[in-house]
């Protein structure tokens, strides 16, 4: 597959794999997304001493500000990137509720002037995710980029519905650590995505009411 091929095929699978998450109904993206919250929170208790790095939820993806609402109590920091420009790799900078924002890339809000912070776990959001760990993203390389150029533990986010094959990944692409779907955790080993068996039985979903508001995110969410 020639460059300009490999391109074209990729923006024709991010086509499908974003209109098959739009068409999600609203029950069923939160009942998936109080599973994916399950799973972190199961596999990852260490989130809560973690300086967190996430994104803006946008166009049906897993919202993960739910679950922050829990860890930011327990201890930990959460920060969201800032684009520094193109072909550079992403800054993070502080967030929680009531924190100043701007419309950056995409239209998708960052803080205003909150202090710069180095996350030690990235929560990475995907349009797909395939066999050996690499995510495909919205084509601009932010991610690829920040992940090259920091050790952080990665940990996509995704729906089973978003698994291809593979998406031919190039020298550039930066495979994940972790990715957290509805089913369950898989973990890369030996330069494979592996299912994380676990029987044990989940505990209920946690209760957010108690923080989260009309007024919490201070945004909202793309529909």
């Amino acid at each position: 597959m020639t460059p300009s091929d490999l391109s074209a095929w990729r923006q024709e699978l991010r086509k499908r794999l974003i209109a098959s998450r739009m068409a999600i109904a609203p029950d069923a993206l939160q009942d998936l997304r109080r599973q994916i919250d399950l799973h972190l929170q199961r596999a990852f208790p260490d989130l809560v001493d973690c300086v967190l790095g996430f994104c803006w939820p946008y166009r049906n993806e897993y919202d993960v500000r739910h679950l922050l609402a829990l860890l930011r109590r327990q201890g930990a920091k959460t920060a969201l990137p800032v684009v520094q420009g193109r072909g550079q790799p992403l800054e993070f900078h502080a967030w929680h509720p009531g924190v100043a924002m701007a419309p950056g890339v995409l239209g998708i809000p960052h803080p205003v002037d909150t202090p710069r912070l180095e996350p030690d776990t990235l929560l990475v959001p995907v349009v797909g995710f395939d066999a050996q760990g690499y995510r495909l993203g919205y084509g601009g390389g932010y991610f690829d980029r920040t992940l090259s150029a920091r050790r952080a533990r990665s940990i996509a986010l995704a729906y089973e519905m978003l698994f291809v094959e593979t998406i031919h990944p190039q020298p550039h692409d930066i495979p994940m650590d972790y990715v957290v779907t509805e089913r369950g955790v898989y973990r890369r080993e030996n330069e494979v995505l592996k299912f994380v068996e676990d029987a044990r039985a989940f505990s209920s979903p946690p209760c957010y009411a108690g923080e989260i508001d009309p007024g919490y995110f201070g945004g909202t969410p793309d529909k």
